[in-house]
């Protein structure tokens, strides 16, 4: 064989085996996008057979529909506002005491519910199911909301429950008097038509949420330990169905939360000699501190997407998801955190955030302050612990004139289980899906934090979410003004949370069904 031969034999045997290879790659990846246009995750819960079937019809009549209304248009008038630890409207949650025992008299009159007030002003429920073999469940809502001035640019004064087109206008329709009112209002009209549950559940309906739920929520899990009570799940706020609101995404999806996102507050601070501005240092203690903001800002936290409970979000849902029909692995998980860290509500998945949320420093314009002081709050993400971002913070600083603090913080919390095995996941994504069948259920992160944060010694799964919509622009209106919620969505909470009661009295879940392959 001549050297010219050996030569083109092998050139031919390298185009056979790249040849190869390349039919290989273009299987796996035509495989891999069959899968993702013909997975369907909502599919096997649907074939599955359930044990209970007949639950009593929601049917809301007109007259009830009118009811509802009003009860939770007084309960936003209600200026229920938490400003600090201490400072809270205590004038505000007895009036709202009032409203619930006004809005709800069979709750609080029937022999089958069990009442207290904890803490002055928060409440606890418990309704006895007839199987005590059977674990009881929790349902949590929080009655304070953050203050609203309607200067601030309202279309309607923030306590004023004003209907516009539709929607009622007000702080706390989607935060979270909506989830207070409509778990209550569901309760009362199923003990109306003779309800009697078979599973056991709690409700706990806390007045300082939005200051850290130290009264509120920490006392009712003080009262239920000392009860020796142990919780099949626990359901809280948190996310919601998102409508037009993930890029790319077809149709709407119902995002359950399995993980809250951890938090950090840190002071930041720089002392100097003070004196008199005619006479400036090279750097004042202000120059140093926004030096050290400066590179936090410019020095985001690393890119963690795929390594939390987010990467199973998109899992759940690939199908639906043009960019997962073109890529796969890695490279799909590249794509997808390129465009979400553009977004400011998006890159919060994708990352620790750290937020300059104080600076303070100066008393006197012809004085050099002695000094400066900055506050960064950071929600941490679930693949990082607080000491973790608390060395990344002082790396990235740098300095040591400036002195760093920890003021609060605590690690994210645990991850929820949400497999076809998971009681609780289950039967809200059921209860979700037979009142909205278009929508794709999928888990979630929250990347605020919740009272159900202070249940993880009564429950091992904890899920955060309501069936609130939230189209393009909605999320901003959390804390922020003009929020609302139309009352066609109010009645749908009404609806999920009498359905989900009935749903949760089943024994067992049903054996799982495969959709035809697996995740």
């Amino acid at each position: 064989m001549t050297e010219r031969s050996a030569k083109l034999n092998i050139l031919k045997f390298v185009k056979i085996v790249s040849f190869s290879l390349l039919l290989v790659i273009l299987g796996f990846f035509v495989a891999a996008t069959v899968r993702t246009l013909t997975f369907d995750v909502n599919a096997g819960l649907q074939l599955a057979h359930w044990e209970k079937t007949n639950n009593i019809a929601s049917d809301i009549n007109q007259h009830q529909r009118e009811e509802l209304l009003a009860n939770f248009r007084d309960a936003i008038r209600i200026p229920t506002v938490s400003t600090t630890e201490t400072q809270l409207n205590t004038t505000a949650l007895r009036e709202f005491d009032g409203l619930l025992r006004k809005a709800f008299p069979t709750v609080f009159s029937s022999h089958l519910v069990q009442h207290e007030v904890v803490a002055n002003y928060s409440h606890l429920f418990w309704v006895p199911g007839s199987d005590l073999a059977l674990v009881p469940y929790m349902l949590l809502a929080h009655i304070d909301v953050v203050p609203a001035e309607e200067r601030d640019g309202w279309e309607a004064p923030p306590f004023s429950a004003k209907e516009i087109n539709g929607f009622i206008y007000g702080r706390g329709t989607i935060d979270n008097k909506q989830s207070v009112m409509g778990i209550l209002q569901a309760l009362e009209y199923l003990l109306i038509r003779g309800y009697s549950p078979r599973r056991g559940f709690f409700i706990g309906l806390g007045h300082d949420e939005e200051v850290s739920g130290f009264q509120g929520a920490m006392n009712i899990v003080r009262v239920l330990k000392k009860k020796g009570v142990q919780l099949a799940f626990v359901l809280d706020e948190g996310l919601a169905v998102l409508d037009g609101v993930i890029s790319g995404l077809e149709g709407p999806a119902a995002l359950i939360g399995i993980s809250e996102k951890g938090l950090a507050t840190v002071k930041l601070s720089v002392s100097k000699a003070p004196g008199h501005s005619s006479m400036p240092p090279r750097e004042s203690s202000i120059g140093i501190l926004a030096g050290a903001v400066k590179r936090l800002e410019e020095n985001p936290m690393p890119r963690l997407f795929g390594e939390g409970p987010e990467r199973g979000t998109f899992e759940h849902l690939a199908h639906k998801v043009m960019l997962y029909t073109l890529c796969s692995g890695n490279l799909c998980f590249y794509l997808r955190y390129r465009v979400m860290e553009r977004r400011p509500d998006t890159n919060a998945f994708v990352r620790t955030t750290t937020a300059i949320t104080m600076f303070n420093s100066g008393v006197k314009v012809n004085i050099l302050p002695s000094q400066a002081e900055a506050y960064v709050n950071l929600r941490i993400h679930s693949a990082q612990s607080l000491q973790e971002v608390l060395e990344l913070i002082q790396s990235t600083v740098g300095d040591e004139r400036v002195k760093m603090e920890l003021v609060d913080g605590f690690d994210p919390l645990p991850v929820s289980s949400y497999d076809e095995t998971s009681f609780g996941f289950q039967i809200i994504k059921k209860t979700v899906l037979d009142q909205f069948p278009q929508v794709t259920v999928a888990p979630g992160i929250c990347i605020g934090n919740t009272d159900s944060r202070h249940y993880t010694d009564l429950a091992k799964d904890i899920y955060r979410f309501a069936p609130t919509w939230f189209r393009p622009g909605d999320a901003q209106r959390f804390h922020g003004i003009n929020e609302r919620i139309s009352k066609k969505n109010y009645e749908e909470l009404v609806v999920f949370y009498f359905n989900l009661i009935q749903n949760c009295d089943i024994k067992d879940l049903p054996s799982p069904h495969s959709a035809g392959h697996e995740l």
